[in-house]
Parts: structure tokens; C-alpha cells; sequence
């Protein structure tokens, strides 16, 4: 850690020292209220710039146009999510996979999530709201990024790659999220079986990808299937479930796509008893 760093943390340690909140009267309250204000603003404007220079360098584009970036990671670390581009650019759509995706859990949810990155959604939207999760994913790094930040006695973090390694037990939901696009039509099609073979009776496959650029062009390198259109991404799931739900929100710089499979009833439609639908 260079000396700059270490003065600027040493700073930011003398401030909050001074800053006692669990004893103050009236007149010393304003003073504090300033300095705690300007505590956290540098601190959110610190923050906010390392974690856009993190992703600069994770994701720096290749020198030609036509050559792919060997070190561009396999996964997206969604703090630079939290801190840049939520709070800079409002970008939200990286809180809708968690969302949505949680719509369909429930306390007693055994749950299997597949090449689940990062482990953030794993932790922030899905862990708190089941009984357990089974989360999975090849890339190594990903891994111990997961286990090292994203920890739970609920989660279960595994190293493996789906088409080879999902494990022999019933879940009742399955989440497959921003990774669908990571694999080749025939290893869907394999892929779903497998899915469909690990699920309970009545328990619901739910995800996110994105749509293909209208060039034709993958977004990014390590995608091997983009869709382009809704029915385009729902073929996949149409001959192995009942229900079928693919629906989509549209951002300035993302357009998503989001889908729900199941035999029993979907979230969102008027059949789950999470919704109370008015009709005249």
C-alpha cells in the first residue's frame, strides 16, 4: 500500500475519531452533522473512482478490433456496480436480475444457482430469502472472490461447470442468470435437460440475458449464443415446461431479457398467489 494511501486512510481515521455519536448535546450536534457529511461524500467520491478504475482495467478493450482480450474476465464483479455505476450513471438494470429472480423463492426454497459469478446476487437477493443455495461456477478466480466476500451458512459455493457437474439432488428453483448467452444452442438444449432433471415437482427455472446487437455482433467475446427476440430465447424452454413467461425492459444502454419456466404457476401471472389481479 503506497504512503499516499496510507496518510489518506490515517486522515479520514483522525476525522471520525472526533466524531463521538453516542454522546453530544445540541450545540455540538450541527458540527458534527458538517463533518460527518464531508467524511462521507469524500469517501463515496473515493470509492466510486477505484472501483471505476477496477473496471477500466478488468475490462480494457483489445489494442485491434478484431483480436479478443485473453485477460478480459469471465465474470463481472458488481461492486463496481454498487459503487460507480449505480450512484454516476443510475444505471439500475443490474438490480433487476436480482429481483426478478427473487420473485420466485420462498423460505423454504432449496435453490441451485448456475454460474453465479461473483456470488453478489447470490448473497444480497437470493441467500436471505431461502432456506439454501447451491451456487456454481467454472471460473476459479470467481470462486474465491465468492467465498472471500460473499460467505453465508446458507450458501454453498462450488468450482465446476455445469455441463459436467450439476450435482445429483432436487431443487426447488434453479437461477441462471447474465450466462445463458456463455453457451452453444446444442449445449442449451443438453443443459436443460440436466435443469429440468434437477428440479422438484412444480419448481420454476428463472433468469437474464441480453439481447443481440441489431449489427448481429456479440456484445462480448465469451458469448457464444445471443438472442433477438423474445420467442427466440423462449424455444429453449418451451419443449421441456408448461409455462413459459420471456419478457423484457429496456434501458439507454442495455436491453434485457428475462425469463420464467416452470409446470406450475409462473410469478407473475394471475394464477400465483403472489399476485391479486383486478379484471373488467
Amino acid at each position: 500500500m503506497s504512503n499516499q494511501i496510507q496518510n489518506f486512510i490515517s486522515q479520514l481515521n483522525s476525522e471520525l475519531s472526533m466524531i463521538d455519536c453516542s454522546d453530544f448535546d445540541d450545540n455540538s450536534k450541527k458540527e458534527k452533522q458538517k463533518t460527518i457529511n464531508q467524511v462521507c461524500s469524500v469517501l463515496s467520491n473515493f470509492v466510486s473512482v477505484a472501483f471505476e478504475t477496477k473496471q477500466n482495467i478488468d475490462w480494457e478493450p483489445p489494442k485491434y478490433v478484431d483480436q479478443s482480450n485473453p485477460d478480459d474476465p469471465e465474470w463481472f464483479d458488481h461492486r463496481c456496480d454498487l459503487y460507480f455505476q449505480f450512484p454516476r450513471h443510475r444505471n439500475s438494470h443490474w438490480v433487476e436480475r436480482g429481483v426478478f429472480s427473487g420473485l420466485v423463492l420462498k423460505s423454504t426454497s432449496d435453490v441451485l444457482e448456475l454460474c453465479c459469478g461473483d456470488g453478489f446476487n447470490t448473497y444480497h437477493f437470493y441467500s436471505n430469502r431461502c432456506n439454501s443455495v447451491y451456487a456454481i461456477d467454472f471460473d476459479k478466480s470467481a470462486h474465491e472472490h465468492a467465498i472471500k466476500n460473499y460467505s453465508s451458512p446458507n450458501i454453498s459455493f462450488h468450482l465446476g461447470d455445469i455441463r459436467t457437474d450439476i450435482p445429483d439432488k432436487k431443487f426447488d428453483a434453479v437461477i441462471w442468470d447474465t450466462a445463458i448467452e456463455h453457451f452453444t444452442e446444442e449445449e442449451i438444449f443438453s443443459l436443460m435437460k440436466r435443469i429440468k432433471g434437477s428440479m422438484n415437482d412444480g419448481g420454476i427455472l428463472t433468469g437474464h440475458t441480453i439481447k443481440e446487437n441489431d449489427t448481429g455482433n456479440k456484445q462480448l467475446n465469451h458469448h457464444e449464443r445471443e438472442f433477438n427476440s423474445k420467442e427466440d430465447l423462449a424455444q429453449f424452454f418451451q419443449d421441456y415446461f408448461k409455462n413459459v413467461c420471456v419478457f423484457e425492459t429496456i434501458h439507454p444502454d442495455r436491453h434485457n431479457y428475462y425469463f420464467y419456466a416452470s409446470d406450475g404457476d409462473l410469478p407473475i401471472s394471475d394464477e400465483s398467489e403472489n399476485v391479486f389481479v383486478v379484471k373488467k
